[in-house]
């Protein structure tokens, strides 16, 4: 449970749906997930709504009654924001604000907010601001309604759709510029890779807040910023670390989440290049999460978006299975024989049955903050770079096998 903080932070009111795609039980978790995103981005959840359509109405998104609910809350609570857990399209946002009159944001725009706080290198901020203007041209109208002249006629034609159009433009120089300033940045990473010889490439990918910066630390003896908050890494950090006798490069990158704005896929394209160019991938998960196998899921979905037509997103993987020692599951009786043994009452001992059949022993089950089984994290790993340095430097071999024998 989120802690309570201090009375300066902003109270919240989140609203979600069940409908056919997404039941109760989805819903619950999406809007979990987005309180968790509400507390990163500085706020307090105070209610949250949900109401269960067929499908979200094209207007408002929720129905008018429950528009009216959330309406009599806010104004009885005093509460200035509202947050929807899915992209409102920009009439919905419009409608949505003129009835509620109050700040109204969607998840896309929450989770901009939060990769705007976040961003600490300029690589890292000029992808938020292309981001943050492809979210905004289509919702412009919305920031000019006082210069709107929706009727027509004598004394009611004005300057507001100049205004937007020359907003649009402005906003649309800005995206071209901004597109141009990541190319050459993008220019000058790859040349910056290509410089890191013929290192193996050893990347970190998962979920946020899964603890890849925390096992970053502990494995490389660095300080990359690590905190329980979602997106608390958003800069690729790359760093040489040695196992035994075998250097490799190893780079934490940013984490992903599911309902990922479009934005956001495509301007962080380029940073997930080092993803594409790993030779090795550490796909890091947290267990001790309830619903941890959709973790997976949607990590493996976003690596298939971002790789090029015609090009294998499959890599060499390593399934990391971090935070054991949060890991509990609901136990069952001995002399119980109703209740029926469901993924929920799974031992840590099932899940590792369960992966090592799955994954041919190729994962491992770690505490990055404690550092439980780190040794054996150590080994597979080695197991693994080696196998591929072994291809680039043939000559090493004998180097390995004298190793081996002296440890």
């Amino acid at each position: 449970m989120i802690e309570k903080r201090d009375s300066n932070i902003e109270n919240v009111v989140l609203v979600g749906v069940i409908t056919k795609e997404q039941n109760e039980e989805k819903s619950k978790e999406y809007l979990d997930e987005l309180e968790f995103l509400t507390y990163t981005a500085g706020g307090e959840v105070v209610k949250r709504f949900v109401q269960k359509l067929e499908y979200p109405n094209p207007k408002t998104f929720i129905g008018s009654g429950k528009l009216d609910e959330v309406r009599s809350f806010i104004q009885d609570k005093e509460i200035k924001t509202v947050i929807f857990d899915d992209e409102l399209n920009p009439a919905q946002l419009r409608n949505i604000e003129k009835l509620l009159d109050c700040k109204v944001l969607d998840r896309t725009n929450l989770i901009l907010d939060i990769f705007a706080q976040r961003a600490e290198t300029s690589y890292a901020r000029t992808q938020v601001e292309l981001a943050q203007c492809q979210y905004l041209l289509p919702r412009l109208t919305r920031m000019w309604t006082h210069l709107e002249r929706q009727k027509g006629g004598i004394g009611l034609r004005g300057p507001g759709e100049t205004e937007i159009e020359t907003d649009r433009r402005i906003i649309r120089d800005k995206i071209s510029l901004l597109k141009k300033r990541l190319k050459k940045i993008d220019s000058q990473m790859s040349i910056q890779r290509k410089n890191r010889g013929k290192m193996v490439r050893v990347a970190l990918i998962g979920y946020t807040n899964v603890g890849k910066s925390t096992l970053m630390n502990v494995i490389s003896k660095s300080e990359v910023f690590a905190e329980n908050k979602l997106f608390a890494t958003l800069d690729t950090t790359v760093r040489k670390v040695v196992i035994r006798n075998i250097p490799f490069l190893l780079t934490d990158t940013v984490g992903f989440i599911r309902k990922l704005p479009t934005q956001l896929v495509e301007s962080f394209k380029s940073t997930l290049d080092e993803v594409r160019e790993a030779d090795l991938l550490l796909h890091v998960v947290d267990i001790s999460h309830s619903n941890f196998e959709d973790h997976i899921a949607s990590v493996n979905n976003i690596i298939s978006e971002i790789t090029p037509q015609g090009e294998d997103s499959s890599k060499p993987t390593i399934m990391v299975f971090n935070k054991i020692d949060a890991f509990k599951h609901e136990s069952i009786e001995e002399d119980d024989l109703t209740t029926e043994r469901s993924k929920e009452h799974y031992t840590l001992e099932d899940w590792k049955k369960s992966w090592y059949a799955k994954m041919e022993n190729k994962c491992v089950f770690i505490s990055a903050l404690k550092k439980d089984n780190l040794e054996d994290f150590k080994k597979i790993v080695f197991e693994e770079v080696k196998k591929i340095h072994i291809t680039r430097f043939p000559y090493n071999d004998f180097l390995y096998q004298e190793y081996e024998e002296n440890v």
